[in-house]
């Protein structure tokens, strides 16, 4: 299909509608020619008056009419004083309102802005401008149209002014010089530029393939690429010089001698584990440096003991009609004597029973407990469990946001927990950094129980923290294996169990809570997914499709991964209202007919009453909770409703469990539908109904504890739909994501 070509045109703008600061996205009123038309992109820093060039493509927005996409704009400065007053009247620069404005235009007419760029000094000719705030406004001149400048140099090179915006905050008027000797810097953070666009930068000023500047940068991109892809805290330094010789394009020498330049100047550190050397993110080392040394703190000066656990322990199983098993009693006592546990098990081994005892006998002792997960949901459940209220880690900790958009917290070192115990749950989705902050934030003589399944997936982050605690032997751990009778009675459970262990599990059984439909065509597959989530379940066991009922599958791509899974979904659950007006095979498909407003991003529209999912931590959205707290941030993963788009505001709404959050209308491209998710994005959830299509895909993603962690996020009712051969290679296949990780070593030296 051919692109269509960009057009030109050329008007003032008469109006800024929206504008965000930190990227640049821009809603302007253009008057060109003898019309007025709305232009949106990336266009930072414009004001009123100002003449722009904009290339671009027309587009009709389902929700905001005829609008000019702008791709790239050129500036041209206002020449006229009729221009020139209106353009310095608007505040365009900081220091010159309606009144200097028109002093200073009066004064040096048509040739206002050059006075200004090149002889300020001038300016205090002007009563009321002294010689400071005469540079203070030359300054601020500079600042708004270098930024311009670096936008279009960097705009040759395919950089967005989004990522150009970036940099110029990050260097001011010395962007181009900076990145004039060192383009690589723009790989760095903030930016993070594609390594590949750096290196375009570098070709055409004609350096060297082996330029020291372009080595350092390859070795920090595989880093970070594993760190972000792969989970690794660190790299053995002979893999790390082979794959950066091999992606780069130079010698293992050249990369062996730059690595030893980044060791000696502190840029990575070093280790030797087991006589193998790696190297480190001097913050990751930091992190689990940290965790390994307040571990041994912890064992070495413990918390306070509870005083006769067994005779409580009866107590409770005398009140409660409860007989704990060996194990289960094991863990109650070493997290009251000890004081450091790590509770671990499948479904149905008791670890809620176990936890609830734990929490019993503390609150009865007078201690304060803290409840906590890694996601909102997880902590929903917590609460409902245990009865205690749980809170997200980031609210626990009280995240919020530095100058540079980096997560920061309140409860720190400075700032301890006012706790006597902290339970964690979902430990298993903990990272390395997350764990750092869990840490610094407890006073010495606290409690910390961490409860998770470690067969389940590791953490989305980076570090392999469940894994590695439980290697090392080193903190008290307690495994419950054993399914108690009640939770025999669940297939999913047992099933669960026959997977971790490499059995296949039982797919005949038609009257339970596992059900398997076998078929081989992804066509049969996926209207039979869509007539179980729209009329089967909703009918027979009145599942909301939205609320209890998730599909998982096991990658993004192909005809049975979320993307196309989500819009065959939308089209039936969420549909346009120009469809629901027609007839609908489908109950489900918004049966009043209301008018629902959409929001186009590339090639997924969201729609009112559409299940979202945020796919980046963005802590700048503000939300209500319904309690009627006020607070900012929605996270990576949490699952919601979009309630309301507002078309006047170009905002609209999303509704997270608990919080109504409120966006700007750039910021949709951080959501995308949930009707369907990844296995991997289910972590710490649980579901009503669980559906898993089972059908050809990428081997990587066909493992036991994939097909494991999505048995285990159904709660009452579990379907397989797809190819029963497929099922029995996930089973076989034990492979274990491998995670390069120092904190095992770390505790085993510590």
């Amino acid at each position: 299909m051919t692109q269509t070509p960009p057009f030109e045109l050329s008007g003032t703008v008469e109006k800024v509608i929206y504008r965000n600061e930190k990227n640049g996205y821009t809603v302007l009123e253009i008057q060109s020619e003898d019309k007025t038309i709305t232009a949106v992109g990336s266009i930072p820093g414009v004001s009123i008056g100002e003449e722009l060039k904009l290339t671009g493509n027309w587009k009709n927005h389902a929700t905001f009419g005829r609008q000019f996409d702008v791709k790239s704009f050129e500036c041209l400065m206002p020449s006229t004083e009729t221009a020139i007053l209106k353009y310095l009247s608007s505040g365009a620069i900081k220091g010159i309102g309606p009144v200097f404005a028109e002093k200073l235009v009066q004064k040096f007419g048509d040739r206002t802005l050059e006075v200004i760029e090149n002889e300020p000094e001038k300016l205090s000719l002007i009563k009321g401008i002294t010689k400071s705030k005469a540079q203070k406004i030359a300054e601020e001149f500079k600042a708004v149209f270098g930024l311009r400048e670096v936008i279009a140099h960097l705009s040759k090179y395919k950089i967005t002014p989004k990522e150009a915006i970036l940099a110029f905050g990050q260097w001011g008027n010395q962007t181009l010089d900076i990145i004039n000797e060192n383009p690589y810097r723009l790989c760095e953070d903030p930016i993070f530029l594609d390594f590949g666009l750096a290196d375009s930068i570098s070709f055409s000023m004609k350096r060297p393939f082996n330029d020291l500047f372009r080595i350092r940068a390859g070795i920090f991109h595989l880093i970070l690429h594993n760190v972000k892809s792969g989970g690794h805290t660190c790299l053995p330094i002979d893999k790390l010089t082979d794959a950066c010789a091999k992606f780069i394009g130079t010698t293992a020498k050249e990369v062996a001698s730059t690595l030893e330049s980044l060791k000696l100047e502190g840029s990575l550190i070093f280790q030797i584990f087991q006589e193998k050397e790696f190297a480190f993110l001097p913050e990751l080392y930091h992190c689990e440096s940290y965790a390994a040394q307040r571990l041994a703190m912890m064992l070495k000066f413990p918390a306070q003991s509870i005083i006769g656990i067994k005779s409580l322990i009866e107590n409770i199983e005398n009140s409660e009609g409860i007989k704990y098993a060996a194990r289960q009693k094991e863990a109650i006592e070493s997290a009251l004597n000890k004081g450091l546990l790590v509770l671990t098990g499948g479904p149905g081994t008791g670890k809620t029973t176990t936890l609830n005892a734990i929490i019993k006998i503390l609150k009865q002792k007078g201690e304060k407990i803290y409840l906590a997960a890694p996601t909102g949901r997880a902590a929903q459940r917590m609460t409902e469990v245990t009865g205690e209220e749980a809170k997200t880690i980031h609210r626990l900790l009280e995240v919020e946001w530095n100058p540079e958009n980096k997560q920061v917290f309140r409860r720190n070192e400075k700032n301890l927990l006012k706790c006597d115990t902290l339970i964690l749950d979902e430990f298993s989705m903990v990272d390395s950094f997350m764990f750092d902050a869990i840490l610094r934030s407890l006073p010495l003589s606290c409690r910390l129980i961490m409860v998770g399944d470690e067969n389940q997936l590791p953490s989305v982050g980076a570090g392999n923290i469940l894994g590695d605690i439980i290697h090392s032997a080193k903190v008290p751990t307690i495994h419950l294996n054993e399914i108690f009778r009640q939770s025999l009675k669940s297939l999913i459970i047992t099933n669960a169990h026959r997977i971790v262990n490499g059995i296949m599990p039982e797919l005949a059984i038609r009257n339970n809570d596992f059900f398997f439909l076998e078929m081989q065509d992804s066509k049969h597959i996926i209207n039979t997914v869509l007539d179980l989530c729209c009329n089967r379940l909703p009918k027979t066991y009145a599942y909301s499709p939205l609320f209890d009922i998730q599909v998982l599958c096991p990658g993004r791509k192909g005809p049975l991964g979320t993307n196309e899974l989500n819009k065959e979904l939308q089209q039936v659950l969420n549909p346009s209202s120009k469809a629901a007006t027609q007839e609908h095979r489908f109950s489900w498909a918004n049966p009043n007919k209301e008018y629902k407003k959409e929001i186009n991003i590339g090639e997924i529209t969201l729609r009112e009453g559409d299940k979202v999912m945020q796919t980046r931590n963005n802590y700048d959205i503000p939300f209500v909770r319904s309690d009627g707290s006020n607070s900012q941030g929605v996270f990576n993963g949490d699952i919601g409703i979009l309630t309301k788009i507002d078309k006047q505001n170009n905002s609209f709404s999303v509704k997270f469990d608990d919080k109504q959050a409120l966006y700007d209308i750039d910021n949709a491209i951080d959501l995308e539908l949930a009707y369907s998710i990844t296995i991997h994005k289910s972590q710490g959830s649980e579901f009503e109904a669980v559906i898993i299509p089972i059908f050809h895909g990428p081997p990587q993603l066909y493992f036991r504890n994939l097909l494991y962690t999505a048995v285990t996020r159904a709660k009452s009712m579990l379907i397989l739909v797809g190819i029963r051969d497929i099922v029995a290679k996930m089973v076989e296949n034990d492979k274990k994501t491998k995670r390069y990780s120092g904190l095992y070593h770390t505790l085993m030296e510590t």
